[in-house]
């Protein structure tokens, strides 16, 4: 069910690194992390790049949104002297970028499809057609993920041998069959409200469990405890990769 790493470095380099940068995987890396999960969007001219928020001004210094920009003008755009000085210079990566970095180092990702508003269908699809593109050639296939129920059929559709998992905060009542609709591998939950015996129905009705974002070791024990299959941390200092 679930034949992926089970610690994942959030967004790169957890809380040690400016996120979503090419800065991050390198300090996941260096903490011995050849897992990551990282967010995907599309810049103006349609081409996806790595970052979380849609509005710019937390990570990336500017005003607007994303789609109001192109990869080329985000690239140059600074998105890590917030976290601190020395990360100073490190623009918004293309996606192209990113992947091509984690397949030279070995690490796998777990790509996050996460639409602005209103682009939903168009960032399922290219996200999904280029992470087969770059995989053509063999490699451990990533995992897609998504909250939007409409970039996870457009992903499916338009690379169905492409595995993905559904993000949920809280598990819904209609999980079960949504989950078969969307015809995913794993439930991704926010750890905070689950329980054991969500786990437990989740793993039996055949998917993979995973959660975000773990914190605490003694936390991260008792969710594999229950049978979760994997989960991402910013604590990349204090959990160890596995």
């Amino acid at each position: 069910m679930w034949p992926y790493p089970r610690t994942l470095a959030h967004r790169g380099g957890g809380t040690l690194a400016p996120e979503n940068t090419i800065a991050a995987l390198r300090c996941g890396l260096a903490h011995g992390y050849r897992a990551v999960e990282f967010d995907v969007m599309l810049a103006q001219d349609g081409v996806p790049v790595v970052v979380h928020d849609v509005e710019l001004g937390r990570t990336v210094a500017g005003s607007g949104s994303i789609p109001d920009y192109t990869a080329e003008q985000l690239a140059a755009m600074d998105a890590g002297t917030w976290f601190g000085p020395e990360f100073a210079g490190e623009g918004v990566p293309a996606f192209d970028a990113v992947v091509a970095y984690c397949k030279a180092q070995g690490i796998w990702m777990n790509i996050e499809i996460k639409p602005a508003p209103g682009h939903e269908v168009r960032t399922g699809e290219v996200v999904a057609r280029l992470t087969r593109q770059h995989f053509a050639s063999g490699g451990q296939l990533p995992l897609l993920s998504s909250f939007s129920i409409a970039a996870l059929e457009a992903a499916r559709t338009a690379a169905p041998e492409l595995a993905r998992g559904w993000l949920v905060e809280e598990l819904p009542e209609n999980w079960l069959a949504q989950a078969r609709e969307l015809d995913v591998v794993a439930i991704h939950c926010d750890h905070t409200p689950l329980t054991r015996e969500q786990v437990q129905l989740v793993k039996e009705a055949g998917f993979g469990v995973f959660c975000y974002t773990v914190n605490t070791p003694e936390r991260a024990s008792e969710l594999l405890g229950w049978g979760v299959d994997g989960f991402c941390t910013d604590r990349i200092d204090i959990i160890p990769a596995g």
